[in-house]
């Protein structure tokens, strides 16, 4: 081993002394236990069952206790534990759901003594109680922890968690009475062993199951908790309700936890899974250990403090099949290579800047750090000669403010509550945003919406008669603007004659591409233009003439001698538009009967008026072809998302990710949208906008976000009868035996939606409760308190 040293620490007259050093196993191990003269441990695992005599130099394997001629599923343990008064009492918990006790003082090889078969799955935990030698705990799979009493045959009492799985329990050291346990489902549940009926409390401590738990030696009411949630807890229990009072987050899943002895804020963890080495923790420094040992290969399965007052030895089992003792001197110190530098902008723009002390000068412009925030990891304090670590690395923290005016948020906060995200068309719901962004003066992004809506929506039925209005007005519209001519401002050929008498052998049909303009404006089906190859630039009328003949639409002189007139048009567009005929009506007439012409076509020219003082004809044609499908643009709104998030606005990305849904997601990776909600919703909490947070994760497009909401909810309910605290296995106090939801207006019982004051406790139904507030504002129980619904 590398950088080894001897350490001898004196106890009750007796000295502890060793090295780093370790010992490789048969098979791997899945728990330990040190017995209580510190100079024996016992490792047990689904292949392994050995007790070790812990040496000066090496260990020295004592007693193999998985005798026998057949393999007995017995032996195939989950946990262990050595009782701390008794020296020759130890008990396992097997992957069987069998609790075994073994006493090493009896004199045959099997030193197996007592079996307990009450348990149907396996049992993950076993504890002594720390005083009474006769009194076992078991926590199982199947949801129970039993109380035995070793004089005993059977268990002395069971505890029904209400739960799928018992992870752990741990007589409390100080209380005599009290047991912690955790479950999977990320509850503790602090029980009195004379009471096995209910809980005396209950608490969500983390976000996933609870694996371990372990009560401080010396403060008598601190509770640590580790689970998957990568977060090792300390809990008050001293308090009315449990108070987390400190939080460590590791790198991985956390699987054991035990207190350093002698040392009050210093904890050891180790990882189920991925992280094989063990940590030792500050807890009031909650994002760097303050020591690490390297030693394993694997996942390390149980770790123990060699002795209950020595803070400098601690062992440890893995499945890499080693057992290893740890000399605290010899760990590695994640601090010392850990960055003494950082930055940070707060919610409203201060800076944060933390730098090594002898890198700081003074400066008149920096502002001494007066806040009451949280400290960072680095921060300068008064050091204890005492710590183990004396020299830790401390960081001068100051901190720049912005100026009062330029640092305002209150846009982002209105912006949050104004703006609709579900529940309308989309194009309500753009133009509900434009106008909400361009009230607060962000006209950039009242743009973007506006934008938004044009590309995404299929513009709105207009009728021929608005679309030739808004022509002569200049108004702008969904559909491309028409234009009009004066027949006398043409040819003569094109004058006189009509789409009429043209030949049924024309190689060009002028109808299909009358037939093509017409759609544009009538059809309901169709948001674009049925196909027609002419270019848009040329205009086309009832008019007869060859290719070379047609006259280019000219921009700068269109209208430029008379005034535009046209008339309004009837409930249906027809396919061109008559209004002044020329003279010699025959003409037509003696075409009415022509195969060629439709039957409305010539009811239109027997009808038309006729007036040789003007000839006008308004043709209806788009200037350009139908409008582009809203894909041509998913590179070009992907480009703008990106854009708005990088310059810090993931309030538009989101908001525009919700709107678009479908439309957009497929163009942006599932991992920068997760990066975009998980942003807002941060900043929103920041603001304390819970509703609009709940709901940006309800309409969250990503699947990560969107389960956030399905996280499980305490509700912390009183008796309103006795004040106490109701338990959650109905509506009926477990103290008063009265049932909580009575109504206070009507007095019976409410066997629907229950509604009640959060001040007194008495509530009823809630259209009782809304009248009864109407009139009056006391409590209708008559308690004297002013209730209020909101």
């Amino acid at each position: 081993m590398e950088k080894m040293s001897r350490v001898s620490t004196a106890l009750s007259g007796s000295a502890l002394t060793g090295r780093t050093m370790h010992c490789h196993l048969d098979a791997p191990a899945n728990a330990i236990s040190v017995c209580r003269d510190a100079a024996q441990v016992v490792v047990a695992g689904r292949s392994i069952f050995k007790i070790y005599a812990i040496e000066e130099e090496q260990f020295v394997e004592k007693l193999n206790l998985r005798v026998g001629r057949k393999p007995s599923l017995n032996l195939s343990c989950a946990d262990v534990v050595w009782h701390q008064m008794d020296e020759n009492l130890l008990a396992t918990a097997a992957t069987n759901g069998v609790v075994v006790t073994w006493n090493l003082g009896r004199p045959s090889r099997n030193k197996q003594d007592q079996l307990f078969t009450e348990h149907k799955r396996t049992v993950n935990k076993v504890c002594f109680h720390p005083t009474e030698a006769h009194v076992l705990l078991s926590g199982s799979q199947d949801g129970f922890m039993k109380c035995f009493d070793l004089r005993r045959k059977d268990s002395v009492s069971t505890f029904s968690g209400q739960s799928e799985s018992v992870r752990d329990v741990q007589f409390s050291i100080r209380d005599y009475f009290t047991f912690a346990s955790t479950f999977e489902n990320g509850n503790v549940q602090l029980w009195d062993i004379r009471r096995p009926d209910r809980c005396e409390r209950m608490f969500t401590a983390h976000n996933g199951p609870v694996f371990c738990c372990d009560w401080h030696p010396e403060d008598r009411g601190w509770l640590a908790t580790g689970g998957r949630d990568k977060m090792v807890k300390v809990w008050d229990m001293t308090t009315h309700r449990a108070k987390e009072i400190h939080c460590v987050q590791t790198i991985a899943s956390v699987a054991r936890v035990k207190w350093r002895p002698e040392c009050r804020h210093h904890l050891a963890t180790c990882s189920m899974m991925v992280d094989h080495n063990i940590y030792v923790w500050d807890v009031r420094r909650p994002f760097v250990p303050a020591a690490m040992f390297e030693e394993h290969r694997d996942v390390t399965t149980g770790i123990a403090w060699r002795h209950p007052h020595d803070p400098s030895f601690l062992l440890s089992g893995s499945k890499d099949s080693t057992l290893c003792q740890h000399l605290f001197r010899d760990a590695s110190q994640p601090v010392e290579r850990a960055n003494p530098e950082g930055l940070c902008y707060g919610l409203f723009g201060d800076l944060a800047f933390a730098v090594k002390e002898s890198l700081v000068a003074a400066e008149s412009g920096r502002k001494p750090y007066a806040g009451d925030r949280r400290h960072p990891i680095f921060f300068k304090r008064k050091l204890d000669p005492a710590e183990p670590f004396s020299g830790l690395a401390s960081s001068a923290l100051s901190v720049f403010e912005t100026e009062s005016s330029g640092g305002s948020m209150s846009w982002f906060v209105d912006t949050a509550e104004r703006y609709v995200l579900a529940g309308r068309p989309l194009a309500e719901l753009c133009d509900h945003n434009a106008k909400v962004a361009r009230e607060l003066g962000r006209n950039q992004v009242a743009q973007t919406w506006t934008m938004l809506r044009i590309i995404y929506c299929s513009p709105g039925l207009v009728s021929s008669a608005n679309l030739n209005h808004s022509v002569g007005k200049g108004s702008s519209c969904g559909l491309p603007l028409m234009n009009s001519f004066n027949l006398k401002d043409m040819g003569p050929g094109l004058g006189s004659e009509t789409r009429l008498d043209r030949s049924k052998g024309d190689t060009r049909s002028d109808a299909a591409l009358l037939d093509s303009s017409a759609t544009l404006v009538t059809n309901e089906d169709n948001e674009e233009t049925e196909g027609s190859d002419v270019p848009a630039d040329y205009l086309l009328g009832d008019v007869e003439g060859e290719d070379d003949e047609l006259y280019p639409l000219d921009t700068e002189h269109v209208h430029s001698e008379e005034p535009e007139y046209v008339l309004p048009q009837e409930a249906f567009p027809l396919r061109h538009e008559i209004v002044d005929t020329p003279s010699g009506p025959e003409h037509l007439q003696d075409k009415a009967d022509s195969p060629h012409v439709s039957g409305n076509e010539a009811d239109t020219a027997s009808l038309a008026p006729v007036d040789s003082s003007s000839s006008l004809l308004s043709v209806s044609h788009a200037l350009y072809d139908s409008r582009l499908p809203p894909d041509f643009f998913s590179v070009l709104v992907r480009d703008m998302l990106r854009f708005y998030a990088e310059q810090g606005d993931v309030q538009m990305a989101v908001s525009v990710l919700i709107v678009l849904g479908e439309r957009v997601r497929k163009d942006i990776d599932e991992q920068t949208q997760e990066h975009w909600y998980t942003s807002y919703i941060d900043l929103l909490q920041r603001f304390c906008l819970w509703n609009v947070s709940n709901e940006v994760v309800k309409l969250s497009t990503s699947r990560a976000v969107s389960c956030l909401n399905q996280a499980s909810t305490t509700l912390h309910v009183n008796c309103s009868h006795c004040k106490r605290p109701m338990s959650s296995r109905g509506w009926v106090c477990d103290r008063c035996h009265r049932c909580a939801s009575m109504c206070a207006v009507c007095h019976h019982v409410v066997k629907g939606l229950f509604v009640w004051c959060q001040g007194c406790s008495h509530g009823g139904h809630l259209q009782h409760i809304m009248k009864w507030l109407e009139g009056s504002s006391h409590c209708p129980a008559g308690c004297g308190h002013l209730c209020e619904y909101s």
